[in-house]
């Protein structure tokens, strides 16, 4: 932002503020060069972002490649631009020409020295052994001539680091006129950032100033209600997409296993955008936006942690009641209803359990996970059942939640499928963690309830595909 005012729009913004504004003189030029700088080591850690970091991260979209490939032929050219620029000989005679009111030769002669020693410029004329006598007098017309609009090239460093590279060639280089061809690559590549910056990622830079003074001046139940739809239609636009939601989300680590990327907060902010935005999203999508949005545990990171602002946790809201208009609603909702008819609890109630239903495969299944596999050492205390809210909720909790919390840690041991699967209790389990903190043999309960959650839809999945 500060290269782009101070430099791309400096004959609107620069020069009006100071007078005295000339882009080869000094702060000017050696912020330039700084601002850069900054931009180029950002574009580094986007690039390593991608390439080395292991944790969930935002997908990589064709607007991210866009602006990584933009942005590197804007900085590239312009160094590149710069650097040509200082070693150019026919430029520094142009400049002579019109500014400088020299006719001598010996006063060229000596003003040119100056400059090859002292300004990087490259001379088919000057020789670089240089007499003392020579160099003042030229160093005298500088002052004279040049000083007024020209600090030494050494203060923009990535520009004079540039011509130190190319001096060796300066002269085919000036005679290829590559400094020209330089200018219009960097002018075409600057024009087509700015003109697509309303379309992509950059407008951020833009829309984000612009939620955050709206943020500031609104609160809930106070401001007018359009004006609050509107502040948060702004935050689709605000996004950096800088994926710190990601980092902190406290499921993202299910996307190991669950490869659907609107579990990431990040993707998922995307993909509502999408919905909302009326490019309409096929039923596969949908779904996949379903499962990512009801994975969710409303912990609140992902608001807390936002550099924007963006209230997350709203937005996450705002989607299930969304997708339950669509006809998308909670997973839990036809899960429950699923698994209890494939599973029916009632059945098995008044019977006589038949070693013959022993699933050997579905207890593996949870002994695979460190956490899960603790049931194994249950010796049915009850605990877990005694301090259950949902359980003391009801004077009678196994005619509405099936099987009690120890009830289905025994029924694992038993290797009993239908049963485990069967209990409302999973389904209505709030993840308070009491029977986890209550059980006296470390059993993790709650992580057991929340993992036969997960067998019982990847079942429905495997059914459904």
């Amino acid at each position: 932002m500060l290269l782009l005012l101070m430099h791309g729009l400096d004959t609107l913004i620069t020069s009006v503020l100071f007078d005295d504004y000339y882009p080869t003189l000094n702060p000017f030029m050696f912020l330039r060069d700084l601002f850069s700088l900054v931009v180029i080591v950002g574009i580094a850690m986007a690039f390593c972002r991608r390439l080395l970091s292991k944790r969930p991260r935002p997908k990589t979209t064709v607007v991210d490649y866009y602006a990584l490939v933009i942005l590197s032929i804007i900085m590239i050219s312009g160094i590149l631009l710069e650097g040509t620029k200082i070693v150019s000989h026919s430029i520094y005679q142009e400049m002579v020409d019109e500014y400088s009111g020299l006719e001598e030769p010996e006063e060229l002669k000596a003003l040119e020295a100056f400059w090859v020693k002292e300004f990087a410029v490259v001379s088919p004329n000057v020789k670089k052994t240089f007499d003392k006598n020579v160099l003042i007098d030229g160093e005298q017309l500088h002052e004279m001539s040049c000083a007024g609009c020209h600090s030494r090239p050494q203060w923009g460093f990535m520009g004079y680091g540039a011509a130190k590279v190319v001096s060796p060639i300066a002269l085919p280089l000036d005679r290829a006129n590559v400094h020209t061809l330089l200018w219009y690559l960097h002018f075409m590549a600057c024009f087509f950032g700015l003109a697509y910056l309303p379309f992509s990622k950059f407008f951020h830079m833009i829309a984000t100033p612009v939620f955050l003074l709206a943020n500031a001046v609104m609160e809930e139940g106070e401001s007018d209600p359009v004006n609050l739809a509107t502040k948060q239609a702004m935050q689709f636009d605000a996004c950096t997409h800088c994926g710190d939601c990601t980092a902190r989300c406290s499921v993202a680590v299910a996307f190991d296993e669950i490869p659907n990327p609107n579990i990431l907060p990040s993707e998922k902010l995307a993909a509502f955008r999408s919905l909302l935005s009326g490019n309409g999203l096929n039923q596969q999508s949908l779904m996949k936006l379903q499962e990512g949005s009801h994975i969710c545990t409303d912990c609140h990171r992902c608001t807390d942690v936002c550099p924007v602002g963006i209230n997350l946790e709203d937005l996450w809201l705002n989607l299930n009641r969304h997708l339950a208009g669509l006809g998308y609603c909670k997973p839990e909702l036809w899960a429950r209803e699923a698994i209890g008819a494939e599973f029916d609890l009632k059945k098995l109630k008044d019977s006589t359990l038949s070693l013959t239903t022993v699933d050997k495969r579905f207890a593996g299944g949870l002994t695979g996970s460190a956490q899960a596999g603790t049931f194994t050492v249950c010796f049915g205390c009850q605990n877990c059942t005694n301090v259950c809210p949902v359980v003391g909720n009801y004077e009678n909790p196994k005619e509405v939640v099936g099987l009690l919390p120890h009830e289905i840690m025994h029924s694992l041991a038993l290797k009993q499928k239908e049963l485990a699967l069967g209990s409302k209790m999973l389904w209505d389990c709030v993840t308070c963690y009491e029977c986890q903190e209550h059980c006296p043999q470390g059993v993790r309960v709650t992580d057991v309830l929340y993992e036969l959650k997960n067998l019982a839809l990847r079942h429905l999945k495997e059914k459904v595909t």
